[in-house]
């Protein structure tokens, strides 16, 4: 069963994104020749109008084809009409249609959350970073933290986190990859700055300093208020991802990056949390794909978006050779990427 809710769960994010392509394509008036669902090669197809609606092999991806890309080819046989190409439009409308995917993605990351926090009825409002107590001979007692201490900033490897809650703590341990940091405290008015070296938990997969803060404050949620929390718990995810992406891009936490392999994993354990845990992963992938799009590589809607301002800016197109060879580039480091995350994932599996 597990493969087909991992199926399930690709297919709602996958086609959600490309579907936010393929609808402001269409109120635009972009000629749109085929709306995929996967890679590779063919498995059914059905033309409705101008455009064919495809299912391919490999479930993982998607695509709409519309008229004036450059990863259209293979339509030229096909008459567009005259102004119906999405280099014909203007530029915020072609800004639009490149950012709707992510913004499906986003909107169904916002919804999920917010049905579970209406679902749960009350929402966890995060302490701040005061710390309550310490606990005897833990890495927090050794480095000189005391009870009544707020820790403002955590620093490793020259690079400084800003901390205002315990979340942002529990976040900052996570994405941590090394046991030796600094934590910047204030106490009785003083900033002090105390080196620590930190434990690692191998079955919470973090870091732990052995700190105790104060108890969460819990609001009851309601029809009226779930969708300011649910906005709340989308920040939250929102701010983790895009610390993780800011640490990866800086070469820290390469060993936690997962594919394909790593998301069965991560799905057959969401299954058996129940429907719940399963929402939650649908939601942190979505909003994940989402913040990934936004990169700035040609091959991704953000490196489009960056494109077409920067012709925009300069009143000319770039380089049908650039443009090809840029994404070529980027098609190969995706593809090491890939084979460098499957190798992690199985690695992981096989300890």
């Amino acid at each position: 069963m597990t493969i087909l809710y991992f199926l399930i769960l690709l297919s709602v994010i996958i086609c959600i994104h490309e579907a936010g392509h393929l609808i402001a394509a269409k109120i635009f008036g972009v000629y749109c020749f085929e709306f995929s669902f996967g890679m590779g090669p063919l498995l059914l197809k059905h033309k409705s109008k101008e455009t064919q609606y495809s299912l391919r092999l490999i479930p993982i991806g998607g695509y709409v084809a519309m008229a004036g890309e450059t990863d259209a080819a293979g339509y030229e046989d096909v008459e567009v009409p005259e102004g119906r190409r999405l280099t014909d439009k203007p530029t915020w409308q072609r800004l639009i249609i490149l950012l709707a995917g992510v913004t499906m993605n986003f909107i169904l990351c916002y919804l999920i959350l917010t049905m579970i926090v209406l679902y749960n009825g009350a929402f966890a409002i995060p302490p701040t970073s005061r710390i309550e107590a310490v606990m005897p001979d833990s890495p927090a007692e050794r480095a000189g933290l005391q009870a009544g201490d707020r820790i403002t900033a955590f620093t490793a490897d020259g690079r400084t986190e800003k901390i205002d809650s315990f979340q942002d703590i529990e976040t900052y341990l996570i994405l941590l990859d090394q046991p030796q940091i600094e934590i910047t405290v204030e106490r009785n008015g003083e900033t002090l700055v105390l080196p620590a070296e930190l434990e690692y938990v191998e079955d919470q997969q973090s870091y732990r300093i052995g700190i105790q803060g104060e108890s969460y404050q819990f609001v009851k949620v309601n029809l009226l208020n779930c969708w300011y929390y649910g906005a709340k718990e989308m920040a939250y995810f929102s701010q983790m991802m895009v610390a993780g992406i800011r640490s990866l891009l800086s070469g820290h936490n390469l060993n936690q990056v997962s594919g394909p392999v790593g998301i069965y994993s991560a799905t057959e354990q969401s299954v058996s949390y129940g429907i719940i845990g399963y929402l939650i992963l649908m939601a942190e992938l979505s909003l994940n794909v989402g913040l990934m799009n936004l990169l700035p590589l040609p091959v991704l809607d953000g490196g489009q978006v960056v494109i077409t301002l920067g012709e925009a800016i300069a009143h000319r197109k770039l380089n049908e050779n650039v443009k090809i060879a840029l994404m070529g580039a980027c098609w190969v480091l995706l593809i090491g990427l890939m084979v460098f995350v499957t190798w992690n994932d199985i690695a992981r599996l096989i300890g």
